[in-house]
């Protein structure tokens, strides 16, 4: 299967590529238009420079949500291996390495055509040792689970490369941007961000605290393998409910293309709300709310949350899930297709304090023109001024540097 997703033979002028899409060449952007037909490409730059304000249900962020606190986040280990990554490379490499805390560059991230200028280090320009020393930074940062899903949707995208024979500019297993963000401390605020083609990782330490949204996970194939337990447990929870609770949650009974709004059918988003370009997204609350749910019903929606916070070490994921669940009367939930074994879908779970939505695709480099469940993507956000760490910097610099 080597065709893209149905649309028609590749335009041979197509620059589908991890890098800057000229938009003064009338061609190529023709060649990009027909390919993602009506859907938006991300508007990432765009967006990156406006203000902050995170994703909220109205345009105003619910205030208080969130709070400093020693949470026995790994800081020490990860400032250590980031200290050891930049020790490594010359001084040309650091330059491109390491950015500003404040860099415009934490929003510029996006799982589809890039339309801003790259930055960072490209791990498979880099000698085995080197990209060695990168990636210890990002194993160091969360769990041992959360480090071998990234690492498999990274060999995965490697594998569809040698699947398909072509794209090795964009489809292999290191074609993948890491920056470092701040200066790596144990007691100072710092980050990274690693991203490219069905991974974006961000990940922001504030003393013993770490926040990793927004984060991007997918595959185009083996998805089914790879997300198992989150279609599982979405599965569990939709068999729960009575028809009632079913007809609130639904939004829409199939994920045919034909049968949904455009808006809900584009190849680049899909039903995500939630992606690149949309840190400010206005998203109001619809579907299933958690206060309409039985006891046991309560805590399938809470495990539910559980494979998206897989990447957090032990203890900082240990508060997150107390977190989640203190919210979990106003947490929403919001289907759409059916959720019998095999068939694809889409859900969100929503609240004030996450916003997790997972969805199935049609084929970009494979040919299936509809969503299968082996094409999956991921976002996990945090809402109200969470993401990027951005709430807990503020308290931050307001508690120590007035």
């Amino acid at each position: 299967m080597t065709g893209l997703g149905g649309y028609g033979p590749r335009p041979a002028n197509l620059p589908l590529r991890r890098g800057v899409v000229d938009f003064s060449d009338e061609a190529g952007v023709a060649a990009i238009l027909a390919l993602v037909g009506d859907a938006e490409l991300p508007p990432v730059a765009e967006t990156a420079g406006l203000p902050f304000v995170g994703v909220t249900t109205d345009g105003r962020p619910v205030p208080d949500l969130f709070a400093l606190r020693d949470e026995g986040a790994p800081v020490a280990r990860a400032a250590q291996a980031a200290r050891d990554h930049l020790a490594g490379l010359d001084a040309r490499q650091r330059a491109k390495a390491a950015l500003p805390l404040d860099a415009v560059e934490w929003r510029l991230w996006s799982n589809a055509f890039l339309t801003f200028d790259e930055h960072g280090l490209l791990l498979q320009e880099l000698t085995d040792a080197e990209r060695k020393a990168a990636l210890a930074v990002v194993e160091a940062s969360i769990s041992a689970a959360g480090f071998d899903q990234a690492r498999q949707a990274m060999r995965l995208n490697g594998r569809l490369g040698e699947l398909v024979g072509a794209y090795d500019d964009t489809l292999t297993e290191f074609c993948y941007r890491f920056t470092i963000f701040g200066e790596p401390s144990s007691d100072q605020p710092w980050g990274w961000q690693l991203q490219g083609h069905h991974v974006d990782l961000h990940c922001l330490f504030v003393g013993g605290q770490v926040v990793l949204t927004p984060a991007f996970l997918g595959v185009e194939f083996d998805g089914d393998v790879v997300f198992a337990e989150h279609q599982e447990r979405a599965r569990e929870l939709m068999a729960s409910l009575s028809a009632v609770q079913r007809g609130q949650a639904l939004q829409y009974g199939s994920m045919l293309s034909t049968e949904l709004p455009p808006e809900l059918a584009g190849v680049v988003d899909g039903r995500h709300r939630a992606g690149a370009g949309r840190d400010n997204l206005v998203l109001p609350y619809t579907g299933l709310a958690g206060d309409q749910l039985s006891a046991g019903q309560r805590e399938l929606l809470l495990a539910l949350t559980d494979p998206y916070l897989q990447a957090l070490p032990e203890s900082p994921r240990t508060h997150r899930r107390a977190q989640i669940a203190r919210h979990l009367d106003s947490t929403h939930l919001a289907w759409i297709g059916t959720w019998d074994e095999g068939a694809p879908f889409y859900y969100r779970v929503h609240s004030p304090v996450v916003l997790i939505e997972y969805d199935n695709h049609p084929g970009i480099f494979l040919d299936n023109d509809e969503p299968e469940p082996f094409h999956v993507h991921t976002i996990v956000r945090t809402p109200n001024g969470g993401d990027y760490g951005k709430d807990l910097l503020r308290q931050h610099y307001a508690h120590h540097h007035h």
